[in-house]
């Protein structure tokens, strides 16, 4: 939906989205005091839209039932559309978080299908052995030949790795010339940048710590340079820092419907969201070579597996031994990204959101994929400058 096309009831619906989502925000973190199912994260973790939509006071969940119910209502009258497609999946993942706010236990194939909107199931297995297969003809392309798979991507990784000495030297580097691409290709960043911050014991490989203005990455992994790559676009640029700087910018001059200051939101817009930062190399057209055609399908088979793992652990009752051995000979990871995986899928609200990255991505790159030169400029507009479900993304008509 081009910003000439945006009519006020898309501008009001907007609105009153952002401030129920935001007052719901506001109302779990009082009510829980950080003790809830999302911690002290909320369901918006980073908000930039204070004084454009400030958060209602809500008193208790009955208040915001009553504005889903309204805003269901209100969505009817939209004609079959992104925007109504959207809107639907955004209010039926709020719904749920409302339920699980309020301490209603949902099973995790509810979680993924309500509140995250994808399919509750593995990835195929045909998908996994065909990313496999790419690897390994890469891998001999890359003179590594001998051994199993697994041997041949541990010692590709092992090879390639990053002293870290030269950590901080090489991701200032790559952020200099992300933010460059970025700029030429996406949206002019102006001077913001991120310094490095390493941190240990946790079960993220990368954030985005936007306000603090730090990628805070987990060093108790190694990192190829390509590796490192890709997280700089997933966290910085073009991806989380740079979603968050165009939504702002876009919301202020009225460009944009109000509910793209969301654009963090633990519901089904994180499924683009993550989309979009693992498509940032391509989104700004960045494989040099063949170790980032390597890694950049190895971070499928990875995103894919972790998805299958957390539906057989969480989903279908597996035994944390029995993931974690799934995910050792299908991803090839390293232990602690391995570990990192179960934890992540274990949590209460956010574990379903594991399948965020596999789901969009496949929904981001599959519409980048099909649209013809011409329709770049416009599918950018798209992609950062409306919020999107991967069911709304993939109607993009440009």
């Amino acid at each position: 939906m081009p910003t000439q096309d945006m009519t006020l009831q898309d501008q009001e619906l907007g609105q009153r989205l952002t401030a129920l989502t935001i007052g719901m925000d506001q109302l779990e973190r009082r009510l829980s005091r950080g003790h809830g199912v999302l911690d002290s994260e909320g369901l918006v973790p980073i908000y930039l839209g204070q004084d454009l939509v400030p958060a209602p006071t809500y008193q208790d969940w009955e208040e915001v039932h009553s504005e889903l119910a309204a805003l269901d209502q209100a969505t009817r009258h939209i004609a079959p559309s992104p925007r109504r497609a959207f809107l639907e999946d955004m209010l039926r993942s709020l719904r749920t978080a409302a339920r699980l706010f309020e301490g209603e236990e949902l099973s995790f194939k509810e979680k993924l299908e309500q509140l995250v909107g994808v399919p509750a199931e593995p990835v195929s297995e045909d998908v996994i052995q065909d990313l496999q297969g790419r690897i390994d003809t890469l891998l001999h392309d890359a003179g590594y030949r001998s051994g199993t798979l697994a041997e041949r991507v541990h010692r590709w990784e092992a090879d390639g790795a990053i002293a870290s000495a030269d950590l901080s030297t090489t991701f200032r580097a790559l952020m200099n010339e992300a933010q460059r691409r970025t700029d030429a290709l996406i949206y002019p960043t102006g001077d913001y940048t991120m310094a490095l911050n390493e941190v240990r014991g946790v079960p993220f490989t990368a954030r985005c710590n936007f306000n603090a203005g730090q990628m805070d990455l987990n060093v108790d992994l190694n990192f190829t340079r390509s590796a490192l790559k890709h997280l700089v676009c997933h966290e910085v640029f073009p991806g989380h820092s740079t979603q968050l700087l165009y939504t702002r910018a876009a919301a202020e001059r009225g460009e944009s419907t109000p509910d793209v200051l969301l654009c963090t939101a633990n519901a089904v817009t994180g499924c683009v969201q993550e989309g979009i930062g693992d498509q940032g190399v391509h989104l700004i057209d960045w494989v040099e070579d063949t170790n980032d055609a390597i890694h950049m399908t190895l971070r499928r088979l990875r995103s894919a597996s972790a998805t299958s793992a957390a539906w057989y652990q969480m989903g279908a009752g597996w035994s944390e031994d029995r993931v974690r051995a799934f995910l050792r000979d299908t991803s090839y990871g390293q232990p602690v990204w391995i570990d990192g995986r179960i934890r992540f899928a274990s949590y209460s609200f956010r574990g379903p959101f594991i399948a965020s990255y596999w789901h969009g991505d496949e929904a981001v790159r599959t519409v980048r994929e099909r649209i013809h030169p011409d329709q770049r400029a416009a599918f950018i507009d798209t992609l950062y400058g409306q919020m999107h479900s991967p069911r709304s993304l993939m109607m993009f008509q440009a």
